[in-house]
């Protein structure tokens, strides 16, 4: 009798550890999803401020570039701010692990807020009522693409592997098509870019998850949660962007 008791008991604890990992992870996965949330508002936010900023209505109702306009557009200032966003992704990535979360979630903000900037251009191509379209479009593509890599059980190592690879390809298109200028290639790298992202999203949803350990104190769990945060982060901006090529509006 004694030995059925304790055997109830384990089975008890056993029940009473599982429900405390699934509670702790999905607290985890909360404030990755917070952050990157946080990420895109901050991007979003500056982005059309910036828009405000830059451009003017003429008299015929024509946009036209203010004098910070000229500048923030103008090649020089968007370079750096490509190698400033650039060389944020890269010193997060590498010296997280000896950062604390705190500065690493500053760090992801102001890379939001750099990339917001950059951003702002699109409301010069594509019109407001298109974007605002595409972006509801995109959250709800990516929720759901999220919500399976987070739920499903099959193993989607394989699959990212190939993505990268083809993400490699991508860029390496996108590249070539500068000098070539192809709208048939244009076409296919917007098609293939959402196929490529929408894949990411899945499969570094999974990832994020299996990063999870219940034995992480506070700060190593921080340090996961800005970096889970910001690889979602730039799976949504990309989606958005590559989807935006197929429903935006042109101006």
């Amino acid at each position: 009798m004694s030995d059925f008791d304790r055997n109830v008991a384990a089975r008890g604890g056993f029940a009473t550890r599982t429900a405390e990992i699934d509670a702790g992870l999905r607290a985890y996965m909360l404030r990755v999803y917070n952050y990157m949330a946080a990420g895109v508002a901050l991007t979003g936010v500056v982005s059309w401020l910036t828009f405000n900023a830059a451009v003017q209505t003429t008299g015929a109702g024509q946009l036209a570039l203010t004098s910070f306009g000229q500048t923030i557009y103008g090649g020089p200032v968007m370079i750096v701010l490509f190698l400033a966003t650039l060389g944020i992704v890269f010193f997060l990535s590498f010296r997280v692990h000896a950062m604390q979360p705190a500065t690493a979630l500053g760090l992801f903000m102001v890379y939001a807020a750099l990339l917001g900037v950059m951003l702002s251009s699109v409301f010069l191509t594509y019109t407001h009522a298109s974007i605002a379209r595409t972006f509801f479009i995109s959250a709800a593509s990516f929720g759901a693409l999220s919500l399976y890599g987070y739920t499903t059980q099959r193993d989607l190592s394989p699959i990212g592997s190939f993505l990268i690879m083809g993400l490699f390809g991508l860029i390496l298109a996108m590249i070539v098509n500068i000098f070539l200028k192809s709208s048939g290639l244009d076409f296919a790298i917007s098609a293939i870019g959402v196929l490529i992202f929408a894949g990411l999203t899945a499969w570094d949803t999974q990832k994020i998850k299996e990063m999870y350990d219940v034995n992480d104190d506070g700060t190593i769990a921080g340090r996961k949660s800005v970096m889970g945060a910001l690889t979602l982060y730039l799976d949504f901006i990309n989606l958005f962007l590559f989807m935006l090529r197929f429903l935006g509006d042109r101006r």
